[in-house]
């Protein structure tokens, strides 16, 4: 007998968990990848802290473990497009999903969405994988943010 719970059961239970929807970013201008995602947490506060959980098959794990550096910008409604791209349905990928008019940089040099509801720009202080993904630990070492617009969230496969 199965010491866990099916893993297709599994992901058709957490389609009940409600999650902010984010677009992690990394890497330089030249070479910056990104992917969607709702395994961001607060982690602490003294030193203010993230956790971002990364699949080992998504193009952004390599480039964060080599440069140290993530972004987690939390995605608005406006932004439902964006998520079309960074989950490939544009057929898009690495650099080219970047419109440089739409992105800036902070202190880690990550890139950073201009106009997110918020972005925490990390550098990786810890690491730990777990089956098929890394947990990447990051010290927030700035960040920015705008009121004008609430958050994007995943729920039941959809977003509200």
């Amino acid at each position: 007998m199965p010491t866990h719970i099916d893993p297709q059961k599994y992901r058709d239970l957490m389609r009940h968990q409600a999650g902010a929807v984010t677009l992690i970013s990394t890497g330089v201008h030249g070479n910056r990848t990104g992917l969607i995602a709702t395994a961001v947490c607060s982690l602490t506060d003294t030193p203010p802290t993230l956790l971002i959980c990364v699949n080992e098959t998504a193009s952004a794990h390599d480039l964060i473990a080599e440069t140290n550096t993530f972004c987690v910008n939390l995605l608005c409604p406006s932004h439902k497009e964006l998520v079309g791209v960074f989950t490939g349905k544009t057929g898009l990928a690495g650099e080219a999903r970047f419109d440089d008019a739409l992105w800036k940089t902070l202190k880690t040099g990550a890139p950073v969405l201009k106009d997110a509801l918020a972005s925490f720009d990390c550098h990786v202080t810890d690491t730990k994988k777990v089956s098929t993904h890394t947990i990447y630990i990051g010290e927030v070492r700035d960040g920015a943010s705008r009121d004008e617009e609430g958050p994007l969230v995943y729920f039941r496969g959809g977003f509200a």
